[in-house]
This record gives structure tokens, C-alpha cells and sequence, in this order.
């Protein structure tokens, strides 16, 4: 079981989700508001950057529990479809789970 997180722009949730429960044995989400700043990467933008760092961005926060065959699809239908080449496009990571139950099952 790995466990898929994404930062993403809320523009970009409705095709996401669509996409996703395409996915045979898609687990489900969870979808959080979030907001959050992006890195200053270009040192000739840093000044003008840090006064826009001051002000957060919206985003949502997507997390998945999914099988491990099924990761790399939803990884890939995330960035494909969140991916604009844009600074504040998002991020998306994935992590191991090391044990996972569902609340309504004994």
C-alpha cells in the first residue's frame, strides 16, 4: 500500500477526480483546502517573489491509500492533467503505508 498526496491547483480538481474514478479499484480520496507558497528558484525574482510569498496561493490537497499496482496510473493522471508548466502548478508525492484499515470493517 502506498499512500499518494497532491498539492494541486482547485481549477484542476473536477477533471482529476473524473479521471481517477475511471481507475479500476480506485480506493477513493480525500480532498482538503489548503494554501500554500511556491520556492523562490530565480535569485533575479527573489525580491519581488518574497513580497508575493507573503500572500498564499489556494490549493486542495488530494490523499489516496491505494494497492501499489495502482499508484503509478493515478501518479501519472494527476500530473498529466494538473501540469501546466506554471509556477504554483503543485506538487505530488507518494509515500509507504505500513498498515491501513477501514473504520466500518472489523
Amino acid at each position: 500500500m502506498k499512500e499518494i498526496k497532491a498539492v494541486i491547483q482547485p481549477s484542476r480538481l473536477s477533471r482529476v477526480r473524473e479521471a481517477l474514478r475511471k481507475v479500476r479499484g480506485f480506493p477513493g480520496m480525500t480532498i482538503t483546502a489548503a494554501e500554500g507558497c511556491s520556492d523562490v528558484a530565480d535569485l533575479s525574482l527573489q525580491k519581488r517573489d518574497t513580497e508575493e510569498l507573503v500572500e498564499f496561493s489556494r490549493k486542495v490537497r488530494i490523499e489516496i491509500i491505494s494497492p501499489d499496482e495502482h499508484v503509478e496510473e493515478m501518479v501519472r493522471i494527476i500530473h498529466e492533467l494538473c501540469h501546466t508548466g506554471q509556477r504554483g502548478d503543485g506538487i505530488v508525492w507518494v509515500t509507504p503505508v505500513d498498515a491501513f484499515s477501514r473504520l466500518r470493517e472489523r
